[in-house]
C-alpha cells in the first residue's frame, strides 16, 4: 500500500511539474531542491499532452465564450490572448526563436548562436506572424463544439509531437539547456503514455470527425519526417526550441485538418 501511494504522489507531482512548466498558473513548490524537480519535469513530460490539450479547450472557451459578443475575428484574438497569458507565450517564443535560427544561420554555430540571442530579427517576426495567423485563421473558421474539440485535440497532440522528435533526435552536444535534460533517455514506452495521455483531450475530436483526425496525423508524420533528418542534418541534435517550434506546428496541423472545406 504504501509503494503504491508513493507511486500516486510521484505521479502528481509529475504532472504538476508538467503544469508548472507549460503554464504560469500559480502553483504551490513541491520539491526539496533543484534536482528532486528536474527530476519531477523529466517524469512529467508524458503529462505534457494532456496539460496540452487542457490549455487548447481553455483557449477554445474563452473563444466560443466571446463569439457571443464579438465578431469570430476579435474572439480569436481574445482567446490567443488569454493563452498567451496562460503560457508565457512560451510556444510562440520558440516558434520566432527557430525561424531566426534556421533563417538567419548557415553553420551550426551560427544557428545556435541566433537561438540563444533574445532579439528578435526579420525571419523570427514573419514565422510567428504566420504561424498566429494559420492558427487564428483556422480558428476563426470554427464554431460550437467543433471549435471546442478541435481546440483540445489541437493542444494535446501538438505537445505530443515533441516527444517523438525528442525520442529521435538526440540533443545538441556539449550545449546546456532544456532539452538536454528532458531528452535524456526518453523512450518509445514514453512516448506511447503520452499518445495516451492525449487520448482523452482527443475523443471527441476522433469521434465527430474521424477523417479529419487521420488527416492530422497524417500530417503530423509529414512534418516530424522532414524535422527529424533536418535537425540532424543542420544541427546534429534538438534545442528546447526546436521542440517548441515542433509543438505549435504540430497544433496549427490539426487545426487545419479541422478547418479544410468549412
Amino acid at each position: 500500500m504504501g509503494a503504491k501511494i508513493g507511486t500516486l504522489v510521484n505521479q502528481a507531482r509529475a504532472f504538476l511539474a508538467a503544469v508548472q512548466f507549460l503554464t504560469r498558473l500559480p502553483l504551490p513548490n513541491l520539491y526539496r531542491d533543484g534536482d528532486e524537480a528536474a527530476a519531477a519535469l523529466r517524469r512529467g513530460v508524458a503529462y505534457f499532452p494532456l496539460v496540452g490539450g487542457l490549455v487548447g479547450l481553455s483557449t477554445a472557451g474563452v473563444i466560443l465564450a466571446a463569439s457571443y459578443l464579438w465578431p469570430p475575428w476579435l474572439a480569436v484574438a481574445l482567446g490567443l490572448a488569454w493563452e498567451a497569458l496562460l503560457t508565457g507565450a512560451l510556444h510562440e517564443d520558440a516558434v520566432a526563436d527557430f525561424c531566426d535560427g534556421f533563417g538567419g544561420g548557415w553553420t551550426k554555430e551560427e544557428v545556435l548562436d541566433i537561438l540563444k540571442d533574445s532579439r528578435l530579427g526579420s525571419y523570427g517576426t514573419i514565422g510567428l506572424m504566420l504561424a498566429l495567423l494559420l492558427r487564428a485563421g483556422a480558428l476563426a473558421s470554427l464554431s460550437g463544439i467543433d471549435l471546442l474539440a478541435a481546440g483540445a485535440a489541437s493542444g494535446a497532440l501538438g505537445r505530443w509531437l515533441g516527444l517523438p522528435v525528442q525520442a529521435l533526435v538526440p540533443a545538441v552536444a556539449d550545449r546546456p539547456g532544456l532539452a538536454r535534460d528532458l531528452v535524456k533517455e526518453l523512450s518509445s514506452r514514453e512516448v506511447l503514455l503520452g499518445l495516451l495521455a492525449a487520448v482523452p483531450a482527443v475523443l471527441a475530436f476522433g469521434l465527430f470527425t474521424p477523417l479529419r483526425l487521420a488527416t492530422a496525423l497524417a500530417g503530423m508524420s509529414l512534418f516530424v519526417c522532414w524535422l527529424v533528418p533536418h535537425l540532424r542534418r543542420r544541427l546534429g541534435g534538438v534545442t528546447g526550441d526546436c521542440l517548441g517550434f515542433a509543438c505549435y506546428v504540430g497544433q496549427i496541423i490539426v487545426l487545419l485538418a479541422a478547418s479544410a472545406g468549412r
